[in-house]
């Protein structure tokens, strides 16, 4: 009679149980497909997604990446059509308008390599390229990221080359009609709309727009309203002279306490700050507060602000003063082509 070592044993039992696992991955091979795909790649996706928008916050900030955000979703009002309808004929992206009458190639510099160019009307020119009557539309974050900052970058060279440029923000697309092409309905919208046009034209002259957005550090303010306090302070010392049992009811009642102080500071900072702003600029837009990854900075101002390109410095210099406060930080962007005000 043989007698099986040790090592021996334990390597025919692994073997044996090799061999079970893969018989039982062969008979359920199309069932485990099955759990992948309903449940592990749509889990997987998420991730890559939400990794993905999160690079994305960032940029996100810059008006006319949140602008192209909405309008990659699909909605109706990117087109200029006209007013005897559609076909497929070739349509038109518009980036912006010139203040500049001239027919001129701006290269292959335009979303997906297209070929930029200018059309003339009146004393300004439309800057555009060739692209299917409909907008773009991509399932990809990271897609659109690039679509749009190809459109800045054409904003940018424009407006080195022909001077102020009104821009329109991702995915205007001007559509053709029955007998009438796309630059054709272009010319005539130029047209009809040329006061409004030149208005905004003389509005941004020689300005930029500067994103400008204020935080408050809530655990440097709490301790703050410690110090400065008097009811806070009082609360503290009824809660050291009290049982655990009891000191515990205090500190829900502090903890009340500072949020309703801290909350009573936050408008008269926000009033003061805007005052201060505001002398540097030359128009303000007040724009949605936005919640921040940083667990220990709260957003109380989220500002657009149009700014004389002589002035930003100045703008600049109050920032800091605000941003060198306790208790507060700033964010300061720019500068953008004027998005929010035309």
């Amino acid at each position: 009679m043989k007698i099986i070592e040790k090592d021996e044993l334990r390597g025919i039992i692994t073997k044996i149980v090799r061999e079970e696992i893969e018989a039982m991955i062969r008979e359920a091979k199309k069932e485990i497909r099955e759990v992948v795909k309903t449940e592990l790649l749509p889990g997987l996706r998420s991730i890559i997604r939400e990794t993905i928008s999160k690079e994305l916050e960032e940029v996100a900030s810059q008006p006319q990446i949140a602008e192209a955000k909405e309008e990659a979703e699909g909605e109706t009002e990117l087109t200029i059509t006209a007013e005897a309808g559609e076909d497929h004929v070739s349509g038109l992206y518009l980036y912006g308008i010139a203040d500049v009458a001239v027919r001129t190639e701006l290269g292959e510099i335009g979303i997906e390599g297209n070929e930029v160019y200018t059309i003339p009307c009146k004393g300004l020119s439309a800057i555009v390229h060739n692209c299917p009557p409909e907008p773009y539309k991509s399932d990809y974050d990271e897609v659109v990221k690039g679509w749009v900052k190809t459109h800045q970058h054409v904003l940018d060279i424009a407006e080195e080359k022909l001077g102020t440029i009104i821009p329109f923000g991702f995915d205007r697309i001007i559509k053709p009609g029955d007998n009438v092409t796309a630059e054709e309905t272009l010319g005539k919208w130029m047209s009809d709309e040329f006061d409004s046009l030149m208005e905004k034209i003389e509005k941004i002259r020689d300005k930029k727009e500067y994103g400008v957005q204020i935080f408050y550090i809530p655990s440097v303010m709490s301790d703050k309203i410690g110090e400065e306090s008097e009811e806070v302070r009082k609360i503290k010392e009824e809660m050291n002279s009290k049982s655990p049992g009891v000191a515990y009811m205090y500190e829900q009642k502090l903890e009340i306490a500072i949020k309703k102080e801290m909350e009573s500071r936050i408008d008269p900072y926000f009033k003061d700050f805007y005052e201060r702003i505001k002398k540097h600029v030359e128009e303000i837009k007040v724009e949605k507060t936005k919640k921040t990854d940083e667990k220990d900075k709260q957003m109380i101002m989220n500002l657009s602000c149009l700014v004389a390109k002589d002035k930003y410095k100045e703008l600049g210099a109050e920032l800091e003063k605000i941003d060198n406060m306790d208790s507060f930080s700033v964010r300061f962007t720019g500068p953008w082509p004027a998005y929010s005000f035309v």
